[in-house]
């Protein structure tokens, strides 16, 4: 378009040169070259003027016989006032002539008028595009939704895996775009719009396009950051137009993803300016979505993950009626999602969906696809013939822990450290029942600020922990910090993401969990409702001064119960603990079938 836009205007003051420059040259062309009025009588008092032409300021006329220039016109300054009655005494033939000057002003006036006003819209124009505008100010008011056709979208139910209880829901959306009526005879009517709640990642967008590419309408998709502009009105505007573009096109799906940025409870931030325009906005939306029959074959789809923010009116029966949740995929659905996936590369006979499946607990679709395509380049960076599961292994900590960093050296005290710190953990998650198994222990730094890890592996999705898993699982987070303490008797910083999370399960289980004896069955702090991996605001405190210093102490108390319980358990250990850790100084990798071996080699 802006292309197009700039191909105009240069056409167009490329004929206004041309236009002025063949004007220039008629003039030329009919220019004589003067002569004094004196030679003017001259040739007149001769008898060699035949006729004269006579203007407001210049005598032009013709000679009888070429000079000996070869011309036989001529141009002169009028200066004689009785000029007529020369004239009449020599015979020779007069008129007088009024001079127009149209032309002239033309070119003058006119076109150099138009001439800017053509540069002044070729600014403005691409002003308003740098704005977002959509081309100009007269289109500030459209809508910016880009509106696939059926045969467009290409998306359909199967290729969308993982989210089987979501494609139900969705389905009779699509049977409704298909057959209205044999929803409408008993009376009910389909939902007005359909609200998708997830995760980022988790196909919301993608069920969205499925549901058009199987009911094979048109889809107008539009984020709900793209209503608002700079000026005054825009959104308002973009939300009818948006609407009146859908009811021309019914049967349609109107899709508007990330609604969070459109539909943010009014009211929330009261006292910051700048939010009149978002109401409004809002509000149009609002007053669409009741104004609209779903029986004309009109359906409004929209996705979110931050549900918690959106306006109640939004919300309410009779506009967003349904909502789905798309949640992270669980083990069989991220077999149906890798198989999807896998599709599209060439792999190893090694490779299983189920095995890649069990390694990426809580992955959501797109980091499963992410997942598939870092292994196929990880595969063909080794010059590869197919992709094979040591290629998904080492993507999975590419992902997980960060990018490999080898030449990140660390002196051989600090290696001993993170060995034993490494090992640690590893030690006191194969003590414990239940733990999840050890998959890896390295001590290459990887990612911004880790210098070893240890990846385990859950056997199965969990979605209920009770107190002694949730104290398991401090513990093993703490067999590093332990490992430390009982062979170098000092404490390093290594351990600070271990004792963030730590903090984090012991202050959960005692506020939020109720868990501790002491302080009884009270939550004291409500449940985070943000699907967003990082925590929401901070919460008002709802309990007194008393009751905060005793649950500080009680998040103390069970985290050191639970640090000398590591301890105790790496002292049992002590021999295997120091085999380990020269194991893993020594080459730098464990793995889980070596630590296996470790185990099983220690003295009964």
């Amino acid at each position: 378009m802006e292309n197009k836009t700039q191909f105009n205007v240069w056409y167009f003051v490329m004929a206004t040169i041309a236009v002025l420059y063949l004007a220039e040259a008629w003039q030329q062309y009919r220019q004589v070259e003067p002569i004094p009025y004196s030679e003017f009588q001259t040739l007149l008092e001769a008898g060699k003027v035949r006729e004269i032409a006579i203007l407001d300021n210049v005598i032009q006329g013709t000679l009888h016989q070429a000079g000996s220039d070869g011309r036989d016109k001529f141009i002169t300054t009028r200066v004689e006032t009785d000029l007529a009655r020369d004239l009449a005494k020599y015979n020779v033939e007069f008129t007088g002539v009024v001079q127009s000057t149209w032309l002239r002003d033309i070119l003058g006036w006119v076109i150099p008028a138009l001439v800017f006003f053509g540069l002044w819209m070729f600014l403005m124009r691409r002003f308003a595009e740098k704005q977002g505008l959509g081309g100009g100010f007269m289109a500030i008011g459209k809508s910016k939704a880009k509106i696939y056709m059926e045969t467009d979208t290409k998306v359909t139910f199967d290729d969308v895996a993982g989210v089987d209880e979501a494609k139900d829901e969705l389905k009779e959306v699509v049977n409704f775009l298909k057959s209205p009526q044999q929803y409408s005879r008993l009376g009910g009517r389909l939902p007005k719009g359909v609200l998708l709640i997830g995760p980022p990642g988790t196909g919301k967008t993608l069920l969205a396009r499925a549901v058009a590419g199987e009911a094979g309408v048109p889809f107008l998709s539009i984020s709900g950051s793209e209503f608002v502009e700079m000026f005054v009105g825009v959104g308002a505007a973009r939300v009818r137009d948006l609407f009146e573009q859908a009811r021309l096109k019914a049967p349609a799906i109107i899709f508007i993803d990330e609604l969070d940025a459109l539909g943010r409870a009014r009211g929330a931030f009261g006292g910051m300016g700048g939010h009149d325009e978002k109401e409004q906005t809002l509000n149009q939306l609002l007053v669409e979505m009741d104004g609209f029959d779903p029986s004309a074959g009109l359906v409004l789809l929209s996705a979110t993950n931050r549900p918690e923010i959106l306006d109640p009116a939004l919300l309410r029966a009779g506009r967003f009626d349904r909502q789905v949740l798309v949640d992270r995929p669980d083990r069989p659905g991220r077999v149906q999602i890798l198989n999807v996936h896998l599709k599209k590369v060439r792999l190893g006979t090694d490779v299983s969906a189920e095995e890649i499946a069990a390694l990426t607990p809580g992955f959501s679709g797109a980091d499963l696809a992410n997942l598939v395509n870092e292994a196929a380049l990880l595969a063909t960076r080794r010059d590869a013939g197919a992709v094979d599961m040591q290629d998904f292994n080492a993507a999975i900590e590419r992902i997980v822990a960060g990018l490999e960093k080898k030449n990140r050296l660390l002196n051989p005290h600090e290696r001993r450290v993170v060995a034993y710190h490494e090992m640690g953990h590893a030690l006191v998650a194969s003590a414990l029942p239940g733990s999840d198994p050890v998959h890896k222990i390295s001590i290459i730094p990887r990612g911004v600020g880790a210098l070893g890890y240890t990846i385990q592996r859950p056997t199965e999705d969990r979605f209920l922990m009770t107190r002694a898993e949730l104290e398991n699982k401090m513990a093993v987070l703490l067999g590093g910090r332990a490992a430390e303490h009982i062979v170098f008797e000092h404490l390093s910083t290594g351990a600070a993401d271990d004792l963030q999370k730590v903090t984090d399960i012991a202050r959960s289980m005692i506020m939020r969990y109720g868990m501790d004896p002491t302080l009884g069955h009270v939550a004291y702090e409500a449940e985070r409702r943000s699907y967003l991996s990082e925590a929401g605001g901070a919460s008002d405190r709802t309990y007194s001064e008393e009751t905060a210093r005793d649950i500080d102490r009680a998040v103390r108390a069970l985290i050191e119960k639970t640090f000398q319980r590591a301890v105790g358990l790496l002292n049992e250990r002590r021999t295997l603990l120091e085999a380990g850790a020269q194991q893993l100084l020594a080459q730098e990798t464990i793995t889980e079938k070596e630590l296996k071996l470790l185990l099983q080699s220690a003295p009964a």
